[in-house]
């Protein structure tokens, strides 16, 4: 271990570990009911179950066990009671444990270090690279979309209050810390219904107000401060982007009424936050001039968001026009006082607009196809034998389709919103300007057809064909779609129609590439290298088409899902994939454990710059991979989608992780507003979404999406020889060794004695036999290769984080398999007595814990 490895994880041990058995201990004096005999009462269940599962018992015996010894003769109800205590009690240990580790980010991560844009500035500086800086800096920003797939989110007070703790255990405020733990344990945690599309943006929007608009405004100032010909007010470094209201995929809450709705709410959002910077500004700037400019536009701001019926249609320019004025009042009569905070607020106003985040549209690609073939007979350019048609003669139809009557959208809701939801891009635009919603992603897309289905729709909804400034953005997500995605985009590059559209897009292609439908699919390494491998080939036939492409790629929290150590696949591209910006999604528990506190956000977004940059910056670039490197992982690739594969299509595969996991449950959480499946029918593998099937395996704690068929690819080309070439591999690619990386933290968080129980379960024990064997081999191959005793040796902080976690959590896991073993044992024996609904309840419960404490779960 470094030495500024050993000082970080000595900082985390004693700002965070030690500091949270002192604070854990004040939740046992907290003045509520039952609270302290249920803190000490947990100490003892903990322990039960750590010596349990040492001892190979199930989580029924464990707890039968722990009541039998710990506490006297209670009913039934009793015991489920005292175990709901637990839930809620551990609960508040996880928000405790987050906020300490929000309130040490800056002291356990060198904020100054390696990946930061001050460590930038030294390289670029040192080297005398300013100019390839700017030139690269010209087109390059990064884009985090924020989405709110269902993994976690706090309600709303518990972020108030996770943060005002963060700020209070920083400044060792020991009486706030108090009242505020008495707050948490007063505060419900529990959604009791679902929420709406536009709870959910509402969630996210406080982060935008709180988080992201002061760490944006931070990197953009150091750029225009440190580096200041590197950056043009025309292109912000950071942009941000938002899909709750606008993402439809799956989610039948989704209206055009939402979209619209869930627009106001971001532009009410960014003027709110500019209207409270100008009433702090206005407090120093009391010179002759200025006041009545400020007073001015804080009077327009506010008559925007407060006063009914007063919405105008104030613009960006408007606002940067008033501040230009203010700053040349300061630099030519008050000696630039206070000049560095206008700047502030202008570099704000050139990142957010008045849109905040720019609110993209998704739809799945079969709708467009059914509600453009239910059309037939309504609209005269679609004929009668429209269905029949191959896919050149569809286009050409759909290429020179006009505006449609709204009058005659008499067909089904879904035909009405889908036409509806292209329209509502143009009031958006209107008041929010046009980076407010400017792109529609096509889910599922299978061919040419399905991105000029999208073009078609918006010629039926009244685009003009001149002024339609929308991206149409193809997302690939399968291993079969990954493969097609090239041969694709030739085909609509070759399209005289789309290349026009290109043309008025800066001959410019945004592709989506998505990591979760991916790893379900082909499992974590297959996914993972048919994502490498598609993004080579499209750069190769943009490249060829004189077409600039940009990729998005669909990250989730978990390696599994794309998360883990992202920035340093993006450092690890070589010249053969374009790298003009970086585009991901934040999602669920990311949102909250990368970008929580404004000094996190600030830390991650500049890791995420720096990636981006330093490739073409830097002289001592990542290569890219040889086709010796290529053949090799290409090789593993295959033998471990193999060996996934094989486990998928095991007869019991789907019926085991329902029977072992809290699966079924998912959908009942309330967390988020989208169904657990696509469509209505049966739950299969193939509509069961992503991120419940991630979420399970993860609440399992067997992870198999992140890890399963690495072992037998490693295991099966060393039997060949090649081993010492993968061994090369691991320690020259930055790609190959994140990989593994993000692999051994999958492993780190599971946990197979909660459920070796199953080993000789009659149906299930074949199948939990073939898992943990895979996870053993890969471990052990995992470990071969980087030469450590411990998985996640090479993160010590991150790995000491997880194994406190880990143990928080012990205790809830244990009560959730529990809970499930007993619903299962009423199924069986056929009892619908009301103590079954309380188990389920139960289930969902832990539930909350399980996800939060995982940070990156689901």
């Amino acid at each position: 271990m470094s030495n500024s490895s050993s000082a970080a994880l000595e900082r985390f041990r004693n700002l965070v570990g030690v500091k949270f058995q002192l604070y854990n201990s004040l939740f046992t004096s907290l003045p509520f009911h039952r609270i302290e005999k249920t803190g000490i009462l947990l100490s003892l269940f903990l322990s039960v179950c750590e010596e349990g599962f040492k001892k190979k018992l199930s989580p029924k015996q464990i707890i039968e066990d722990f009541f039998n010894k710990h506490t006297s003769s209670l009913n039934e109800e009793d015991k489920i009671d005292l175990l709901f205590r637990f839930v809620q009690y551990a609960e508040r240990q996880v928000v405790l444990f987050d906020a300490l580790e929000d309130a040490a980010f800056r002291e356990v991560n060198d904020m100054n270090g390696v990946g930061t844009l001050k460590h930038l500035e030294s390289e670029v500086v040192q080297e005398k690279l300013q100019h390839k800086l700017a030139e690269k800096l010209k087109d390059f920003n990064v884009l985090l979309v924020l989405t709110a797939h269902p993994t976690q989110f706090y309600p709303g007070p518990v972020l108030g209050i996770i943060n005002d703790l963060s700020k209070a255990l920083a400044e060792n405020n020991a009486s706030q810390v108090n009242v505020l733990l008495q707050q948490l344990g007063k505060t419900p945690f529990f959604k009791h219904q679902k929420p709406t599309p536009y709870d959910e943006a509402v969630s996210l929007i406080w982060y935008l107000e709180n988080v992201f608009y002061a760490a944006a405004g931070r990197i953009v100032s150091f750029f225009k401060n440190h580096l200041a010909d590197s950056l043009t007010n025309d292109q912000p470094v950071i942009r941000m982007g938002f899909w709750p209201g606008g993402d439809r995929d799956g989610n039948p809450f989704v209206k055009s009424e939402t979209t619209l709705q869930v627009a106001e709410a971001l532009r009410g959002g960014i003027i709110k936050c500019y209207y409270l910077e100008i009433r702090r500004l206005k407090r120093r700037l009391t010179f002759q001039g200025v006041d009545v400019l400020l007073g001015d536009l804080e009077r327009k701001l506010y008559n925007n968001i407060f006063v009914p019926g007063q919405k105008t249609d104030i613009t960006q320019n408007e606002i940067l026009k008033t501040l230009d004025e203010i700053r040349e009042i300061l630099i030519y009569k008050h000696n630039s006082l206070f000049l560095h905070l206008v700047n502030n607020l202008k570099n704000k106003v050139h990142i957010f607009g008045l849109h905040f985040a720019s609110l993209d549209v998704r739809q799945e690609s079969s709708v467009h196809g059914t509600v453009i073939e239910s059309l037939v007979g309504t609209v005269k350019e679609l004929p009668e034998n429209y269905a029949s048609l191959n896919d050149d003669e569809k286009i050409k139809i759909l290429s020179d389709l006009q505006p449609i009557d709204p009058s005659l959208l008499t067909g089904n809701e879904i035909q009405k919103d889908t036409i509806e939801s292209v329209q509502v891009v143009k009031q958006i635009q209107k008041y929010n300007g046009i980076q407010g919603c400017n792109r529609y992603i096509i889910s599922q897309c299978n061919s040419a057809l399905n991105a000029m289905e999208v073009y078609g729709l918006f010629l039926l909804g009244g685009w003009k064909k001149e002024e339609m400034n929308i991206d149409i953005v193809p997302l690939f997500e399968t291993i079969d779609d990954l493969k097609g995605a090239a041969s694709i985009m030739r085909k609509l590059y070759n399209n005289s129609e789309y290349q026009q559209h290109l043309k008025r897009r800066n001959n410019c292609q945004v592709i989506m590439v998505g990591f979760s439908d991916g790893t379900k699919d082909g499992g974590y390494l297959m996914a993972n290298w048919s994502i490498y491998k598609a993004k080579e080939e499209l750069t190769a036939i943009s490249k060829e088409h004189g077409i600039d492409v940009i990729f998005f790629d669909g990250r989730g929290g978990p390696p599994a899902r794309g998360g883990g150590k992202t920035h340093k696949f993006y450092a690890s591209l070589g010249s053969d994939i374009s790298s003009k910006e970086i585009q991901l999604t934040i999602q669920g528990q990311t949102v909250s454990s990368n970008f929580g506190t404004i000094d996190s956000a600030q830390y991650n977004m500049e890791q995420l710059i720096h990636a981006g940059i330093s490739n073409e910056v830097f002289s001592d670039k990542e290569k890219s991979l040889d086709k010796e490197e290529e053949a090799l992982i290409q090789q593993l690739a295959d033998i471990s989608f193999d060996s996934y594969t094989q486990l998928k299509n095991h007869p019991d595969f789907l019926d085991y992780l329902v029977h072992a996991s809290p699966l079924r449950f998912y959908s009942d959480t309330n967390i988020g507003s989208r169904p657990a499946k696509r469509g209505a029918s049966k739950m299969s593998l193939k509509n069961l979404r992503a991120i419940p099937f991630v979420g399970a395996w993860s609440q399992l704690k067997q992870n198999v999406t992140g890890y399963f068929g690495v072992g037998t690819a490693l295991q099966q080309l060393e039997q060949k020889g090649k081993f010492p070439a993968i061994k090369k591999l691991y320690n020259e690619s930055l790609f190959f060794k994140t990989l593994l990386d993000n692999c051994e933290m999958a492993m780190h968080k599971s946990f197979f004695p909660l459920t070796s129980h199953l080993a000789d379960h009659p149906k299930f024990g074949e199948i939990w036999q073939i898992i943990f064997q895979e996870y053993e081999l890969t471990r052990q191959y995992v470990l071969r290769l980087s030469g450590k005793s411990e998985l996640m040796d090479d993160y010590p902080v991150e790995q000491q984080s997880i194994l406190m976690r880990e143990r928080i959590v012990l205790p809830l896991v244990t009560i959730q398999q529990y809970a499930m073993i007993r619903v299962r044992e009423m199924e069986e024996a056929i009892v619908n007595a009301p103590i079954k609904s309380t188990y389920e309840k139960l289930v969902m419960r832990c539930s909350f814990g399980i996800i939060n404490a995982g940070r990156n779960s689901a």
